[in-house]
């Protein structure tokens, strides 16, 4: 008895260690422009891309801590995180920019809700063809559904006047989305 009990915390607390690194990696998220302006060559989507490496690099993590996954696959894990991040961000610019008659607070919440799914869902897809990823669509729905909700903070984070340096979203999408991810890859 005594053991399981064990397992059980160090599960909450590797879940815990997860969130927290969400957090972190979301913090990090809106001040990477900062870095990157600075930095001369490429334009555009790769740009947009590096804004997410430091949640990237948590998903390497993951991919190598909690699944049976070689370092390769960690490694493609972490570009598709990457790509997932540029389709959020587009998708949810697109939705924004096409519910131009609605309230404000309605245009973010669809673009907050579609960035957060296509990001999620991207990321689902990616994992799911890892070599030790699980392939029951299934298994991605509590990610997915996660992704989603958690994007509609974008809304939030309007609302309250955030800058682009300070965020609710990145912080917390990050960290329930880490938290899933690793949910499922524990439990295949």
């Amino acid at each position: 008895m005594t053991e399981a009990a064990t397992s059980a915390d160090t599960s909450r607390n590797n879940l815990l260690m997860v969130a927290a690194g969400g957090i972190v990696t979301g913090i990090l998220t809106p001040l990477s422009p900062l870095l990157i302006d600075r930095i001369t060559g490429p334009n555009g989507q790769f740009r947009i891309s590096l804004v997410a490496v430091p949640f990237a690099v948590l998903v390497f993590v993951l991919v190598r801590r909690f699944s049976a996954n070689r370092w390769w696959a960690a490694l493609i894990a972490t570009i598709v995180t990457m790509i997932a991040f540029v389709c959020a961000v587009d998708a949810a610019v697109l939705v924004e920019g096409n519910t131009g008659d609605a309230p404000r607070v309605m245009r973010y919440l669809l673009a907050g809700l579609t960035g957060g799914l296509v990001g999620a869902a991207i990321m689902a897809l990616g994992m799911a063809l890892l070599p030790a990823g699980p392939r029951q669509p299934a298994a991605w729905w509590p990610m997915l559904i996660t992704g989603a909700l958690a994007g509609t903070l974008l809304a939030l984070d309007d609302a309250l006047g955030f800058d682009d340096k300070v965020s609710l979203l990145y912080p917390l999408w990050q960290a329930a989305v880490a938290v899933r991810l690793t949910m499922i890859l524990r439990r295949y």
